[in-house]
């Protein structure tokens, strides 16, 4: 415990510091439970995966865990996932759990695949990609869906003979929705051929998955494919292999993730980062509200709403609008904000019909008036208060180098507001022990686990020494230890860690381990082995359920 944390608790009596000193303890179930969550949980339940002794951080390369706590690799890249021989794909990402019939030891796992390695598709010579590589840089990204289940040892498997189980790659045909939808803005074209970049997502609230196309410009040149047709917000239903939409209302850019709710008059509300330095924070509330008895159909209030961007000097949600867009460059007095390369003849002749503004949606969002921010990767709405809560993960460009956790308090708790306020809940650096701040998943006592993303390039150099590889972990959004990070687990060499994705019994925590070894540059001296099977000489991003978690 540092000096800080240490004086906070004088005065607090032995039970809080014990509490401190051993991690989340009853103390910190306690007081969230009081404060926010008792309304949902109860706190008897006291379901939370809070009980660990932290771990320190390490440059082994290893997925390392607390005292009591194990993990099962479930699917690594080019494992057969089914009948067909089809095979798990590379740059495992986000990761979201389907029971199957209500069970938490048996369902389906959605995994996505942002990109490929050098383990994937081999060196890449001069930095162009043979046919070969191009087919197989299409085939290794996306999506798979695959059938998980925990056998009467305890262990977590995959079940190669799932009818549920399939691949959703650069291949797959997509229908667009929305705006741009047969607008000459992409092509003209109602169809999309595949999806690839695929970094984080959501899950709708008719339990479908959406899916955020983030870094797509290198494969979409390389394959000779319109780049208009990706950077988009995918939808997938897990357990129907013919519904694949992309959905324009909700803009083009380098989507990180979407997070879910619903305004207090019914209306749904998406949040999206966009990973980029210098990049705007978003949400999309739909014209229409949300009917539960309508299940999968709700899909369709996705396709018609408002995309909003985030002014954080006003505290305003300002609209992303063709007519916001050309009250700003038609005005004589036109001064290109920050960001904005254009000159304003162009910008007139671009920006025509709403499918301009959403196919351009980075530009178009600057011009509507959003601020600029440090790469504001994955958005969680808590489920106890409504408050947002983004990862800027960093910008070096203007200093800010081990980024930071915005919260963000709409007026009156509604999501559908369209003013807020806003905090810096939590910021990076030596004084909290982790940096640059990725993903982000809640459990049932308000704990936040926030996965990192340091890049490979800077791990264990520099001002990035002391953090080692990339780490999970926990951070209390309540009680006397509220903001304070405990580590809960390392990840191998070069590699981050992402998608966290509890069971709804939170018995189990789905993770990716993502590009282990990313430094390797020749393939018979990788810099990483995990996950360490026994003759393997590759490294293998993939997917692990880590267990050992305990009720209180």
């Amino acid at each position: 415990m540092d000096r800080k944390t240490f004086l906070s608790y004088l005065g607090t009596g032995a039970a809080a510091l014990a509490a401190a000193s051993a991690g989340l303890g009853a103390l910190e179930g306690k007081a969230s439970a009081q404060s926010t969550a008792d309304h949902l949980f109860g706190f008897k339940t006291n379901k939370v995966s809070g009980y660990f002794d932290p771990i320190t951080a390490s440059k082994e390369d290893k997925l390392i865990l607390p005292k009591g706590y194990k993990y099962d690799v479930i699917a690594a890249m080019d494992d057969v996932i089914n009948k067909e021989g089809e095979r798990f794909g590379d740059g495992s990402d986000y990761n979201a759990y389907f029971p199957l019939e209500g069970s938490n030891s048996r369902g389906l796992l959605v995994n996505n695949h942002e990109y490929t390695s050098i383990f994937s598709i081999g060196p890449v010579k001069d930095g162009v990609m043979t046919p070969e590589q191009v087919q197989k840089n299409l085939y290794y990204q996306g999506m798979s869906v695959i059938e998980v289940y925990r056998d009467e040892t305890g262990t977590w498997k995959m079940d190669t003979k799932s009818k549920y189980a399939r691949r959703i790659n650069g291949f797959s045909k997509f229908d667009l929705t929305g705006p741009a939808k047969g607008s000459s803005a992409v092509g003209s074209a109602a169809s999309a051929q595949g999806t690839f970049a695929n970094c984080s997502g959501g899950v709708t609230l008719w339990n479908t998955v959406l899916s955020c196309e983030e870094n797509f410009i290198e494969t979409a040149e390389a394959s000779k494919l319109n780049a208009t047709h990706y950077g988009w917000v995918v939808e997938v239903d897990p357990f129907d292999k013919s519904y694949l939409k992309k959905h324009t209302a909700l803009g083009r850019f380098n989507h990180e993730n979407t997070a879910m709710g619903l305004a207090a008059d019914g209306r749904v509300v998406v949040y999206m980062g966009d990973d980029k330095k210098d990049a705007c924070v978003y949400k999309f509330i739909s014209k229409g509200v949300y009917d539960k008895s309508k299940g999968r159909a709700n899909s369709a209030l996705l396709e018609e709403g408002t995309l909003y961007v985030a002014n954080l000097k006003s505290g305003k949600w300002l609209p992303v609008t063709l007519e916001a867009v050309a009250e700003v460059i038609k005005n004589e007095k036109f001064k290109a904000p920050y960001g904005v390369t254009s000159k304003r003849e162009d910008l007139l002749k671009r920006y025509v019909s709403q499918s301009d503004v959403v196919v351009n949606c980075q530009e178009a969002a600057l011009l509507a008036g959003g601020t600029p921010t440090d790469r504001p990767e994955d958005i969680e709405i808590s489920p106890f208060d409504n408050t947002v809560f983004i990862c800027h993960t960093n910008n070096d460009i203007h200093g800010n180098i081990h980024g930071h956790i915005t919260r963000i308090f709409e007026t009156g708790s509604d999501l559908g507001a369209l003013s807020f306020d806003f905090e810096i809940f939590a910021a990076g650096g030596r004084q909290s022990g982790f940096s640059s701040p990725d993903n982000l998943a809640f459990d049932s006592n308000g704990n936040l686990w926030v996965v990192t993303d340091i890049s490979s390039s800077s791990q264990n150099k520099g001002v990035h020494q002391s953090f080692m590889n990339n780490g999970l972990f926990v951070i209390p959004t309540a009680g006397r230890s509220k903001g304070i990070a405990m580590q809960f687990a390392s990840g191998p060499v070069e590699s981050e860690m992402t998608g966290p994705f509890f069971t709804p019994d939170e018995q189990t925590l789905f993770l990716s381990v993502q590009h282990p070894g990313e430094e390797t540059k020749d393939l018979s001296n990788p810099t990483s082995r995990w996950p360490h099977r026994p003759g393997d000489t590759k490294a293998r991003a993939g997917v692990v359920a880590i267990s050992g978690f305990k009720l209180g």
